[in-house]
């Protein structure tokens, strides 16, 4: 999983009616947390978040009053509790009862992982998922994040951007390498979104993962607009790669649709 890589508050826009800077503090002390960081003393999250020892002390203990977090022998954590704030947005978001029901079905149709996705900054995050109870399981679930770079998902959403904010995204190349696959430079990474803007699909053949190869199609709502993306992970070592396409991309192709005309899309 990669580094949280928006932790730090400094650069904050200043002098606006319009913006809390104590409210955006205390959203990093919250991001400070994550896989592999579950643990953190209080020096560390005024490291990690680029806030003072003090400052970053007020901000947990408030968190710990209101209950979404806790402190143990010097260590905080988050509580369940915080769940809540991620559980708001997918409770919003229409896409999400329909993507729950759809990846299910998938999944027992074909017995394989299938998510749905949306982008955030540099990364996709899942709002779905669905896999076959397995001692190989990913363990991923809703709300994990994978870079956007080296995921069929996040090519597809790439996809869907104007040219002016590919263009800006594609100026932080080069990009983490996963695998000896991944692409990292600019140039064949856009060539790579383009293609997947163009075919209406797009094929990561073991960008994030070895052994691993993605295949994901675009969710549109009724204006048309690419909203999400339904993507399915399949293990290379069951499946022949040259052989994907011809099995899964139809039935990718139908639950994208139906989804999608669930969020009022015209099909054409």
């Amino acid at each position: 999983m990669p580094e949280n890589s928006h932790l730090t508050t400094s650069g904050l826009p200043k002098g606006s009616d319009q913006f809390v800077e104590a409210f955006a503090r205390g959203l990093s002390v919250i991001k400070a947390f994550g896989p592999n960081h579950q643990f953190l003393t209080l020096s560390e999250v005024a490291q990690r978040t680029g806030l003072t020892a003090a400052g970053a002390r007020r901000l947990l203990y408030t968190l710990i009053t209101l209950e979404y977090a806790r402190v143990d022998n010097r260590k905080f954590s988050l509580t369940p509790a915080v769940l809540e704030l991620g559980y708001a947005y997918l409770a919003a978001l229409p896409l999400c009862d329909l993507a729950r029901v759809a990846v299910d079905e998938y999944m027992e149709k074909t017995g394989e992982i299938c998510t749905v996705s949306v982008i955030d900054r540099n990364e996709i995050v899942y709002v779905a998922r669905a896999e076959m109870p397995s001692p190989l399981s990913r363990r991923l679930g809703v709300g994990e994040r994978l870079p956007a770079h080296a995921t069929s998902s996040g090519q597809v959403l790439l996809a869907s951007m104007g040219s002016d904010s590919l263009d800006a995204y594609l100026a932080q190349a080069p990009f983490e390498r996963f695998t000896k696959f991944t692409i990292i430079e600019a140039t064949p990474l856009k060539k790579a979104i383009n293609h997947a803007g163009k075919q209406g699909y797009a094929l990561a053949n073991q960008q994030l993962e070895l052994g691993i190869c993605g295949l994901a199609v675009p969710i549109r709502d009724d204006r048309n607009k690419i909203v999400a993306a339904l993507t399915t992970s399949l293990n290379l070592a069951r499946h022949e790669y040259e052989s994907i396409l011809e099995k899964f991309l139809p039935i990718m192709q139908q639950t994208a649709k139906n989804i999608s005309r669930g969020l009022g899309h015209q099909l054409t």
